[in-house]
């Protein structure tokens, strides 16, 4: 008989530390927020670029105090952990303002955290160095279909894994400060994708990826569509796909976008869908030689990835505060994911493949 006895969203065992919300935006809004809404997080301020909608969404929330700037908001003693949802190009300098507070035990910052790995690299030394904790919101970590399949492989129900595959076919909203970046769907899109098989698998040693502009696009780009092949000291070759051009979206186009994924292994095979941008719960389907006797078994469960990801992404850091140890979603370990995002980039610029060794990071 199969062993279901999965995990698909990890155990809140701390919620001590008052949170001020940097950002007001849409994943601030509807995924942050939200998700410590419905974990019982303790919000206690916000601040955005506007104060206008910072206001509206305090309301929405019932956050008590709303401040007039970020840099006001992480000045507040009131402040343990300091959230920001704000551009990479924004993001370094109000992460620096919090290493340099008393008062704040530590920061979660978005991804990409900075514009290139080596600010990237010395936002992680400073940090170090401040004696504070920050970490890095790889939310895909914990989709539900993510964390049952690295429990499969942690426990090698599936053998030695063979191949691997994420391949998405959906249109992300390109935020508007993206237009002045020359880099695109790699460092804003793809990262996800590149940071969850690091999860999965560990690092691997080379990277190729090759890409074209995307149709959809207006505004001048270099990567579009992205499709990138890692390949890991075990021998494990594993696919990315981001095409973000999809097919055409005119009026009575049947929409089917899609994040499908595929591990296939020595003794068994899982699959599964992503449940962004269709806005239901991902799935898994998995079939072993050593547990289900090749039968195909469907753990499931009722959260999503967005909002209810983003609960494990704040306990997390809530933990390792309250226990003086290093975040599971640790900014030395996304600077390993950003030398790999560089690499791709390398990779498309020389049209090669690139060897690496992200242990050096």
């Amino acid at each position: 008989m199969a062993d279901t006895k999965f995990q698909p969203d990890p155990e809140i065992r701390c919620r001590a530390y008052r949170i001020g919300a940097v950002g007001a935006g849409m994943i601030m809004a509807e995924c942050h927020l939200e998700a410590y809404r419905l974990a019982e997080f303790a919000v206690a301020g916000i601040a955005s670029r506007s104060p206008e909608q910072a206001n509206d969404v305090a309301e929405r929330y019932g956050i008590p105090v709303v401040h007039e700037t970020p840099e006001a908001l992480i000045a507040d003693p009131a402040m343990d952990i300091i959230d920001i949802a704000y551009p990479p190009h924004l993001q370094p300098d109000l992460i620096r303002l919090a290493l340099r507070q008393p008062h704040v035990k530590g920061i979660l910052a978005q991804k990409p955290l900075a514009l290139s790995v080596a600010e990237a690299r010395a936002l992680r030394d400073e940090a170090r160095a401040a004696g504070k904790i920050l970490s890095v919101n790889q939310n895909m970590r914990y989709d539900q279909s993510m964390r049952v399949l690295k429990q499969l492989l942690d426990r090698g129900a599936l053998g030695d894994p063979v191949f691997a595959q994420i391949d998405m076919h959906a249109i992300p909203h390109w935020q508007g400060f993206l237009e002045g970046y020359d880099r695109l769907t790699l460092s804003n899109m793809s990262v996800h994708h590149l940071d969850v098989l690091r999860f999965l698998f560990g690092d691997p040693n080379e990277v190729t990826s090759i890409t074209r502009t995307d149709p959809r696009t207006r505004f001048a780009h270099k990567d579009g569509i992205v499709a990138t092949t890692l390949r890991f000291p075990s021998g494990l070759l594993a696919m990315s796909l981001e095409d973000v051009w999809s097919g055409p979206r005119d009026e009575g186009y049947q929409d089917d976008q899609h994040i499908a994924w595929r591990v296939e292994g020595t003794q068994g095979v899982a699959h599964g869908t992503i449940g962004w941008p269709t806005g239901v719960a991902s799935t898994l389907i998995y079939a072993s030689t050593l547990e289900t006797g090749g039968d195909w078994v469907t753990p499931t469960w009722d959260t999503m990835w967005f909002p209810h990801a983003f609960i494990g992404v704040m306990e997390q850091l809530q933990w390792a505060i309250s226990r003086g140890e290093e975040p599971a979603l640790s900014v030395a370990d996304n600077v390993r994911t950003m030398a790999l995002v560089e690499a791709a980039y390398r990779s498309i610029d020389d049209k090669r493949t690139i060897s690496l060794d992200l242990s050096n990071d």
